[in-house]
């Protein structure tokens, strides 16, 4: 930018983009002066870090939102990155999708169950949980105390359904065939919902006094039920470690960085209970610590329901009042942000800062460890496979079909020994008709070199197919591998390194070569084709499926005119399929959710021929 578009940059709170030349945002920043912040990146003087130097060279220009208030800039900050997941902020998840723990708090009679990405659907989300299976153990056994359902099945007040087997062995209430009451079953999930937050002590007592009511009055078989529920949740409070003597609800956050990246690590204490740690590794940050915490701590909140009155952290952030300001509207309690120097709330500090450091260690030695090993498998398989070069890109082609329809092309990438699923890419195949194996994998292949030679020639600067592969791999025998040496001798890549892996015996053909060559069932190298082979075939069978799915659902009711898709939902909910729906009458078709006369005339008419 030049100095009269710094100069004209207002001076009031706001939020600015910088976007590179492709008009793409790279970078959200919040500030109190947008004139003063955005000129300080551009000064010949400044000392910036090397990541951010990189980044400050791609901007081209700089876009900008004012707002009243520094508050009502965080806000818009969190949100604009969530959205432009811009490459040079801090992103909450990493590379991963943690797991949340869903309680359908919007439905009359809520489910729990377990998903990746949470959304403002007016459902409580609690989580996120890096250790998935420590997350399903947790539900398993909070599933013996709460028999809440976990089903899909739409729920109507006075449409009741048989009920299922879980309502037979006792793990759900059977709100779909009408035997608990919603007031009943409500206050079921809140009381799930206050021990996921940490307050057990009331549920506890609750059981007891329940099993000894019913050992009174002789009913052993319901106090044993109660008693099983009871060690269950025993089993729930001893993951749960006393922390302080404070019975208060605090959230604590260490955080370790050095040139190899940074770890964030949560302590959760609810009532004086350590119930959760939750560990963030970054392989990059950028700008200080306070910049990266700060950032981290707004994404990481906009997703909760619960925000503790007490957050601790290891520094100071530089616009902490606004930050509470911020937690406190999301909370609608105050929320206080500590940096304490001694004391119990420094214990607990130190506690999540010695986390923060030795899990950091870790995880980077592990990451060379895996490295290392990659790259020893990597040289093997150059030495086995006599390649020009170190296979760093290695890309695997499969293909699928069902007896010949609806064919497509899946291409999976591993870089340095390691899965890329950023890089896959699916191919819809229009130029092939019946089984022809050899023809699809022609199409696909040749439809990935030439978007990649076209992102060559015109230097796209953020390339979806390059740069092109050290290997490839393609699941088949000699027959696949010479149909695609064919295609890639027709657009010249005749240096091109290729192989094929054929399943049955795992012999792998090479180009010019007649006999096929064997590894040895446990070389690594060999482990590493079959995962890139048996990863194209899931991938290639999922985009499969869901698009036979797709057709199925479509080639029907789809067609019919006035038939949207909640209407659609809602015959395929009462009758459980089309062939069930043309065998409806016009009375029972008006009895479903949402139709009336002149949409059940059509759905009579439109499947009569179908």
């Amino acid at each position: 930018m030049n100095k009269e578009e710094l100069r004209m940059l207002p001076t009031a709170p706001g939020v600015y983009l910088m976007k590179n030349k492709e008009d793409q945002v790279i970078y959200v920043g919040k500030a109190v002066s947008l004139r003063n912040r955005v000129r300080s990146y551009f000064q010949p003087s400044s000392n910036h870090s090397p990541r951010i130097a990189r980044m400050v060279e791609q901007v081209a220009r700089v876009d900008f939102i004012t707002t009243s208030s520094e508050v009502e800039a965080l806000a818009l900050e969190c949100n604009l990155i969530k959205e432009h997941q811009p490459k040079y902020n801090v992103r909450l998840r990493d590379d991963k999708q943690y797991p949340w723990l869903k309680v359908t708090w919007q439905e009359t009679f809520p489910r729990v169950f377990i998903v990746r990405r949470p959304q403002k659907d007016g459902a409580r989300y609690y989580g996120p949980f890096t250790d998935a299976g420590a997350l399903r153990e947790i539900l398993r056994l909070l599933r013996r105390i709460f028999p809440i359902r976990t089903c899909k099945k739409t729920l109507t007040d006075g449409k009741w359904q048989r009920p299922c087997l879980n309502f037979q062995i006792g793990r759900c209430l059977g709100p779909c065939s009408g035997e608990v009451e919603a007031e009943e079953y409500r206050q079921l999930i809140e009381e799930f919902c206050h021990l996921l937050e940490g307050h057990v002590e009331g549920l506890q007592s609750k059981l007891n006094v329940e099993m000894k009511a019913a050992a009174e009055r002789l009913e052993y078989e319901k106090a044993a039920l109660i008693r099983d529920k009871l060690r269950a949740l025993e089993k729930v409070i001893a993951r749960q470690t006393v922390v302080s003597p404070v019975p208060k609800d605090r959230d604590v956050f260490g955080v370790a960085a050095d040139e190899d990246g940074g770890m964030i690590q949560l302590l959760q204490i609810r009532r004086g209970k350590l119930i959760g740690r939750e560990s963030f590794f970054y392989a990059d940050i950028l700008g200080e610590e306070e910049e990266f915490l700060r950032s981290f701590l707004l994404q990481y909140y906009d997703d909760r329901d619960y925000i503790p009155k007490e957050i601790l952290l290891p520094f100071s952030l530089p616009d902490q009042t606004a930050v509470e300001e911020w937690l406190t509207s999301r909370s609608r309690q105050r929320v206080r942000l500590f940096t304490p120097q001694r004391g119990e709330k420094f214990r607990l500090l130190r506690l999540a800062q010695d986390n923060a450091a030795i899990i950091l260690k870790r995880e980077i030695n592990r990451r060379r460890l895996v490295q290392g090993k990659n790259q020893a498998i990597l040289e093997r398989l150059q030495e086995h496979l006599s390649l020009p070069q170190l296979p760093q890109r290695i890309e695997a082609f499969d293909i699928s079909h069902f007896q010949g329809e609806e064919p497509v092309a899946a291409m999976v990438v591993f870089t340095a020994g390691q899965p890329s699923p950023e890089a896959y890419r699916r191919f819809k195949l229009h130029g092939v008709t019946g089984r022809d194996d050899y023809a699809s994998l022609q199409e696909a292949v040749k439809r990935r070199f030439l978007r990649g030679r076209k992102e060559l020639e015109t230097k796209e600067p953020y390339p979806s197919f390059l740069p092109f592969p050290d290997l490839l791999l393609i699941d088949g025998g000699k027959g696949q591998l010479n149909a695609v040496l064919d295609v890639l001798t027709e657009l010249g890549f005749t240096e091109q390194p290729v192989i094929s892996l054929a399943e049955r015996e795992e012999e792998i053909f090479l180009a010019g070569k007649e006999e096929p060559l064997r590894l040895d069932c446990e070389d690594q190298a060999l482990h590493l084709l079959q995962h890139l082979r048996d990863e194209a075939h899931r991938f290639a069978l999922t985009h499969h499926r869901a698009r036979r799915k797709k057709k199925i659902t479509f080639s029907s009711l789809d067609q019919i005119k006035g038939i949207g898709p909640k209407r659609k939902k809602a015959l395929l909910n009462k009758f459980g399929s089309v062939q069930n729906i043309k065998k409806a009458t016009f009375q029972e078709l008006m009895a479903v959710e949402g139709m009336n006369a002149a949409a059940a005339r059509a759905v009579l008419e439109g499947l009569e021929d179908s």
